[in-house]
């Protein structure tokens, strides 16, 4: 969820790769449902380019209230669910002709410093896009160690992440770490300072913590299943990723549902052939052009993947299958 309205009211920012994407999808017709609303550039997007209704659904009910003021004036086509898009084939009204999935946090929320989501605001450490249940003070202030060392590795990629978990567990010893500067400072601490053009030191820290509060890795995997479940034959479905970690998955679950896996063991036994249940319509993930990382540098890291939906019948996938990360320890890692 790249670009949302930063207040009430404002006219909101293009949504990241909304040209190619309505490109990949047209004709544009029928019932789609857009998984991951925010400021819901995509839904309207969808709505002006020919879609006769979206329903837009958000855990996030700040994303719902500011849509209040606008959504009107789609009348009956528009419809806002409050809901995570795990769920989507429940939230859907009948068989989808589409659906977009727009993943990560919106700007929306990493522009409100109460939010807890930037490490370059100070503000409570809370990272909940439902704005319910444990916070990310709770987890960085009471997971053990060992498992805060396995989030920063497994849902950031930090390598250093032995070092920033000892690192929060003395500073919270001594008092509790409630703020968003607090943690950036002590992860900052473990880290070479970055050279020009480098990410911020707190940027995989900041992701791993995120990820583990929303669970947003049990959300993608059976979010991608449900769409699979709400698709009619000829649907499409388009998922946007800005981090590696979640484009591998969306990949993956593609070669599978595709038909497109590779066979890892050329001296196995051939597995029994399987129809396709979808088929990929960008043949590779489609990046932001020139003119638009210019206007919008937060593009940078985006990915869209498009597929449609064929008439096999959906089948489930083990987590395992898509590659989620293991939070097992692994000997000889970090």
């Amino acid at each position: 969820m790249a670009n949302s309205d930063q207040e009430i009211g404002r006219i909101p920012h293009i949504p990241v790769l909304l040209r190619p994407l309505l490109e990949a999808v047209a004709p544009v017709a029928g019932d789609w449902l857009d998984g991951t609303f925010g400021a819901g550039g995509y839904a309207r997007g969808l709505l002006e380019a020919g879609a006769a209704r979206v329903t837009g659904v958000d855990r996030d009910p700040l994303a719902l209230q500011m849509a209040a003021g606008w959504a009107g004036t789609y009348g009956g086509r528009l419809r806002l669910v409050a809901g995570n898009f795990a769920d989507l084939d429940a939230h859907a009204c009948g068989p989808l002709d589409g659906i977009v999935l727009d993943l990560g946090v919106s700007s929306m929320q990493l522009d409100r410093a109460e939010r807890g989501f930037s490490f370059q605001k100070d503000g409570p450490l809370d990272m909940r896009m439902s704005q319910d249940g444990p916070s990310a003070a709770d987890l960085v202030n009471t997971a053990p160690e060992g498992v805060l060392a396995d989030i920063l590795y497994h849902y950031g990629e930090e390598r250093a992440s032995r070092r920033i978990a000892r690192a929060i567990a003395e500073a919270r010893a001594v008092e509790p770490v409630t703020t968003t500067l607090r943690l950036a400072e002590i992860v900052a601490k473990c880290l070479p300072r970055p050279k020009p053009g480098q990410s911020h030191p707190a940027t995989r820290s900041f992701q791993a913590i995120r990820i583990a509060v929303n669970t947003e890795f049990d959300s993608l995997a059976g979010g991608l299943q449900a769409a699979e479940r709400a698709l009619k034959p000829g649907g499409r479905l388009a998922v946007v990723t800005f981090h590696s970690l979640e484009d591998r998955i969306v990949k993956r679950f593609f070669q599978i549902a595709s038909g497109a896996e590779a066979n890892a063991n050329r001296y196995a036994p051939a597995r029994a052939d399987q129809a396709a249940r979808f088929e990929m319509i960008t043949k590779k993930a489609v990046a932001p052009d020139a003119a638009e990382l210019a206007a919008n540098p937060r593009a940078r890291s985006a990915k869209l993947r498009v597929a449609r939906r064929t008439h096999a019948p959906a089948q489930a996938i083990a987590p395992e299958a898509l590659g989620l990360p293991d939070l097992q320890p692994k000997k000889g890692r970090r």
